[in-house]
């Protein structure tokens, strides 16, 4: 019978104390709670939050005042909103780490833009585009459209220029060159940027939601603080907590594949650099 590796054994060991030390934060959470007798407006002991996550997703999945539902309108806006933002990013980051006179023209307006505060910038976006599910999309798209650009374009410039000499020394055409080296050696970066826009893909739904919508966890969330509901709204919290851990971990498995012949330890220290 053939061992686990070393590397499922740490993995296994991650895991259970990932766990040990969820356990433990929610029992000090629960106890504390209690003990202090903390007002549940305040802070409400876990178990009532539990109790508010069971009676959201009890309810039927297109009850309006049930979880099932404004969980699907926010997967929704925060799907679109990815993956057309992370689309963009990509493409302009591989136009701008190609072509230098391209780099030089967009970089001020790419700055410029960046330094926009995007949540100052929501009320102005839900304005333009309605209550829909519209506007919630372009601000979730302009949440994780840097953070994969910017990655993107470090990813591209840090390969190494003798794999590029090389392959033009064997006369490979430029498409060549970025398909069989800048690109693979990008990966990495572009997985890391990915990442962080998935986390701001989250936070960009729940602030257009907040801002002016008629469906989603942050109406439900605004509702509930209205009805001062604090362990109803904590139950939100921690849907949209799985959703996030989803998200990742879906990155993570789709990376894992596209990554395979690159090591993992070579791959943390890449992103971590």
């Amino acid at each position: 019978m053939q061992r686990p590796s070393a590397l499922k054994r740490a993995l296994r060991s991650n895991k259970t104390a990932s766990l040990v030390l969820l356990v433990v934060l929610l029992a000090a959470w629960e106890g504390g709670t209690r003990f202090f007798s903390v007002p549940k407006f305040l802070i409400p002991p876990f178990s009532e939050v539990m109790v508010a996550l069971w009676r959201g997703l009890a309810t039927g999945v297109m009850a309006k005042d049930g979880l099932w539902f404004h969980t699907a309108i926010t997967l929704a806006e925060i799907a679109l909103g990815f993956f057309i933002g992370s689309a963009i990013g990509l493409a302009l980051g591989v136009a701008i780490s190609q072509m230098e006179r391209v780099e030089a023209v967009l970089q001020p307006y790419v700055a410029a833009f960046q330094s926009l505060p995007k949540v100052a910038v929501a009320p102005i976006i839900v304005m333009w585009l309605g209550f829909g599910i519209s506007s919630k999309v372009a601000i979730v798209c302009m949440l994780t459209f840097f953070p994969v650009l910017v990655t993107s374009i470090a990813g591209f410039k840090a390969i190494d220029p003798d794999r590029i000499d090389l392959l033009r020394s064997l006369s490979a055409t430029p498409w060549q060159i970025f398909r069989k080296a800048k690109f693979p050696s990008a990966l990495p970066y572009i997985f890391a940027g990915l990442d962080m826009a998935a986390a701001f893909a989250v936070v960009g739904a729940i602030v257009g939601e907040f801002v002016g919508a008629q469906a989603g966890l942050g109406v439900l969330i605004l509702q509930m603080d209205a009805q001062m509901d604090t362990g109803g709204s904590f139950s939100v919290f921690i849907v949209l907590s799985v959703i996030g851990i989803a998200l990742t971990s879906v990155l993570r498995v789709v990376q894992r594949r596209v990554l395979h012949w690159m090591p993992v330890e070579t791959h943390k220290r890449t992103v971590n650099a």
